[in-house]
């Protein structure tokens, strides 16, 4: 289980925002933290603690600058997404991206778009995309959400839909935008089944906000799933210590 490290640039600036508050009326965000640093700061610092396979995520235009400063401090040490598409992908792998996240690109209009997806691989290569399925529960069952996560999709997060998947990309981000920024606990269902049906890397987000979250995690996916924290952390104007978690990840204990 490794920690993932997160850097989430809204404005030009490092923000933690619940995110399914995210839309295109600034005064109805809700933000949990905005940082005085810049994003290439929390790269550095990444770089130097030797955290490996973190994302930076663009939220909605005019991050491309600040995005552009991070990969520059962490050459091939963190992945982008945000308005990623085919024509893009390939200048920000040359920018230092190790990897590119895709939701919308391949997610139009509720449904698996097959030609942008066979059209990014081809471009740039199953083994720098990583799939963001993030999702919102319904009737039981988790649901892949885009635009803004505000939109439900026609694709279930399931088995049989992740072991096709798998043939198009190195990595899964997963959401749970249910919890996600809202420090209410890991969504335990979906951590199990991401678990259980995925068998390339898989990073899940949402709602761990303790060292016993992080354990419970562990627990329930047998260490296999990657995990991120953002509002929680005491480095984003919460009370779980930044070190304590690279800590626990890394030796699978406490400092």
């Amino acid at each position: 289980m490794k920690f993932r490290p997160c850097i989430d640039i809204h404005q030009g600036k490092v923000k933690q925002i619940v995110g399914e508050t995210l839309q295109p009326d600034p005064s109805r965000v809700v933000e949990n933290f905005v940082s005085g640093h810049s994003p290439g700061y929390f790269a550095s610092m990444y770089r130097d603690d030797g955290l490996t396979g973190g994302h930076i995520i663009m939220l909605g235009g005019g991050n491309e600058q600040a995005a552009e400063e991070a990969l520059r401090a962490y050459p091939g040490g963190l992945q982008i997404g945000g308005g990623m598409n085919a024509d893009n992908a390939a200048r920000y792998l040359e920018l230092g991206a190790s990897h590119v996240i895709v939701t919308s690109y391949i997610f139009q209009d509720g449904k698996l778009n097959w030609d942008h997806l066979e059209t990014i691989v081809s471009k740039i290569g199953k083994e720098r995309l990583v799939i963001d399925l993030s999702c919102k529960e319904r009737d039981g069952k988790y649901v892949v959400v885009t635009n803004q996560w505000r939109t439900f999709s026609d694709v279930e997060v399931n088995a049989a839909n992740i072991a096709v998947l798998e043939s198009y990309c190195d990595e899964f981000l997963v959401h749970a935008v249910d919890v996600e920024g809202k420090r209410e606990g890991v969504q335990e269902k979906l951590a199990a089944q991401l678990a259980e049906w995925t068998t390339i890397p898989t990073t899940y987000a949402g709602g761990a906000r303790s060292i016993e979250d992080l354990e419970r995690f562990r627990e329930i996916t047998g260490g296999k799933l990657d995990i991120t924290i953002g509002s929680a952390l005491d480095i984003f104007g919460g009370d779980l210590p930044y070190r304590e978690v690279v800590a626990f990840c890394r030796n699978g204990a406490r400092r």
